[in-house]
């Protein structure tokens, strides 16, 4: 972020959240960005059938994402950064102007004195606490990124709220299952609750509709026809289980599909709902639409 200039070339080492949206960012500022990632899988965490979209997109616009290279030595110069990689054809070395780390995030827990106080902390760094956020000491709680679950600023925000409201002795409740995911690439790519992979795994029998951004006339009218929207129900009594988008302002749309859960909303409340026209929304009516093979536009 403190560069003076737009490297010619940059190397991200690490595939993941902000590897991505860093990478696109200095791709679209001009610079020819090459992401090195160490497992074999995109995005593992994201719907399979959005990661895929997502794979072909940032690729098209020229991100050259290596699958299964891992990154062994780094040796810089004034001038350059020399690589030194491993991937299916062995060794190599690649130049860059500019490297940057992004291979994940630990808790910031150090220097708590936790040890003395007898605060509880896990094998990874983070601070134990409960479903209230309470840790293992009489009237210490903890929030955001130094506990479980994910490091999202607005789950922080709300674990704060709670605490407050618990404190004052108020009813407070946090929904971890429908906590919103972004990736601020373009297009972005946000979701909510599970994934296909996540339901496939557990052996739950699921529907699903999708509705590409193609057949959306507010997508055609800006100029922005990549990506999709998928929403995923429950086979048996239609409870919606997950939606995923990728495409324009999905980081704004998903917030529909957050409220649409909190409220245990079936595809067929989405459906049955009337969505303004012609809006990006409309998309993620006719995925609902699709869980029963019944898309309007498609």
């Amino acid at each position: 972020m403190n560069f003076d200039e737009v490297p010619k070339s940059l190397a991200v080492i690490g595939g993941g959240v902000i590897g991505l949206e860093l990478g696109s960012v200095w791709s679209r500022l001009g610079a020819d960005v090459t992401v090195l990632i160490r497992r074999d899988e995109f995005l593992p965490a994201v719907d399979t059938h959005l990661a895929t979209a997502a794979l072909k997109e940032l690729t098209s616009q020229g991100l050259d994402i290596r699958l299964g290279t891992k990154t062994l030595a780094a040796k810089a110069s004034a001038r350059q950064v020399t690589l030194t990689i491993e991937d299916g054809k062995g060794e190599s070395q690649l130049k860059f102007d500019r490297v940057l780390v992004a291979t994940g995030r630990r808790p910031n827990t150090s220097g708590l004195n936790a040890a003395d106080v007898g605060l509880e902390m896990d094998e990874r760094g983070f601070i134990v606490a409960d479903e209230m956020c309470r840790t293992n000491l009489p009237g210490v709680y903890a929030v955001g990124d130094v506990v479980r679950g994910p490091m999202l600023a607005h789950k922080a925000s709300e674990e704060g709220v709670a605490v407050a409201e618990h404190i004052a002795g108020e009813s407070s409740h946090i929904n971890y299952a429908t906590i919103p995911w972004i990736i601020y690439t373009w297009p972005e790519i946000a979701w909510v609750g599970k994934t296909s992979q996540e339901l496939k795994k557990s052996g739950v029998d699921f529907k699903e509709g999708v509705f590409p951004f193609l057949a959306n006339g507010r997508a055609r009218a800006m100029g922005d026809i990549g990506g999709m929207v998928k929403v995923i129900a429950d086979a048996k009594d239609d409870t919606i289980l997950g939606v995923h988008i990728i495409g324009p302002n999905a980081s704004e749309m998903i917030a529909e599909a957050v409220v649409a859960m909190e409220f245990s909303a079936s595809s067929e409340d989405l459906a049955r709902t009337i969505h303004a026209h012609p809006t990006l929304s409309e998309a993620l009516h006719e995925a609902a639409l699709g869980v029963d093979k019944r898309s309007l536009h498609i």
